[in-house]
């Protein structure tokens, strides 16, 4: 099955279910993260808030890791909507060809992927600027080198964001599968004070 059909049923699955239960928070990780999105946008009146634990991305191509001295390089475009392979709803846009993306000159430390975003001016993900969102992201993880990505990808369009790298917080040494660890408590902790916190 093609990554654009798992999207596309799993967002009409995600929004069939918000329809029968009501309001829901999303939360997402891993290969899941590219179905919140899509959901979220669909249904904006029932996310109350989407909690993105290391998401499918980074967004626009996928991450390649090779060795020294050029840890990273961009794959594929597997996200032609930016965050997603199906449509998402941007202000002004009907077809993903007019979202027009670049590259950063250069990454924001070494140990990190340049990101993707949008030519500049950003067209706004209208569906899901009213929708809290956090993004976790562990110390050891893969996803360490681009989950900021994201974050900033949304930002430019006009989604605010937190992001929170579990290591500034004093959990340190975690991996991809972070809910399968010996501190995973602590992790739920700090999801579980950002959600208290949002309004």
């Amino acid at each position: 099955m093609s990554v654009r059909k798992q999207q596309e049923l799993n967002r009409d699955a995600g929004a069939a279910l918000l329809d029968k239960i009501g309001p829901a928070i999303l939360l997402t990780h891993s290969q899941s993260g590219a179905f919140g999105w899509p959901i979220a946008d669909a249904r904006p009146n029932l996310v109350k808030a989407i909690v993105a634990v290391e998401p499918s991305g980074p967004p626009v191509h996928d991450a390649v890791f090779k060795g020294a001295p050029d840890y990273f390089s961009d794959g594929p475009q597997s996200k032609p909507w930016g965050l997603a392979a199906v449509k998402l709803t941007y202000g002004g846009v009907s077809d993903a060809s007019e979202l027009g993306y670049v590259p950063q000159a250069k990454a924001d430390r070494p140990d990190l992927m340049r990101c993707w975003r949008q030519k500049e001016p950003a067209h706004p993900l209208t569906n899901l600027q009213r929708i809290p969102v956090v993004i976790i992201s562990t110390e050891a993880s893969y996803h360490a080198s681009y989950d900021h990505c994201t974050s900033q990808y949304l930002a430019q369009a006009g989604v605010k964001n937190t992001f929170i790298r579990l290591a500034d917080r004093g959990i340190k040494g975690n991996g991809h599968m972070m809910m399968l660890e010996k501190n995973n408590l602590a992790i739920a902790a700090v999801i579980a004070d950002w959600l208290k916190d949002i309004k």
